[in-house]
């Protein structure tokens, strides 16, 4: 149970870091809250915080319910590589939004496998 909680920290925090630098690129680019458009080097930050907001809402739930249904231990090494995809995410997205590709896909594989994942465990359980 503490890698799953420490996994969640992480992914958390990664999110949290994000939102802190959206706030500095709102200083570094002069875009007044509430804004969320104008230099386009500060939509990049926006887009990248907003997209893991929106990951999340996904992967968090999903994460714990596969955890707890299915795999814990495969839980713990998707928990990993969605951290490591919305990095590698930010990364290629802060570079050049079209180089965001592989840390999306990577993302959106982990979400999948974990909502699927969970969903084909809980019913096997039901049944």
């Amino acid at each position: 149970m503490v890698w799953l909680g420490l996994i969640t920290i992480a992914a958390l925090t990664e999110y949290f870091v994000l939102g802190f630098m959206v706030g500095s690129a709102r200083q570094k680019y002069g875009v007044a809250a509430p804004a969320t458009t104008g230099d386009p080097m500060f939509e990049r930050y926006y887009r990248v915080h907003y997209n893991t907001l929106e990951a999340l809402v996904i992967f968090v739930p999903a994460f714990w319910l596969f955890a707890f249904f299915a795999y814990r231990w495969m839980a713990i090494v998707l928990g990993l590589a969605f951290i490591a995809g919305r990095f590698l995410y930010a990364q290629g997205y802060l570079a050049d939004p079209a180089k965001r590709s592989t840390g999306a896909f990577i993302t959106f594989g982990v979400n999948g496998i974990l909502l699927l994942g969970c969903a084909i465990a809980m019913i096997i359980r039901a049944l």
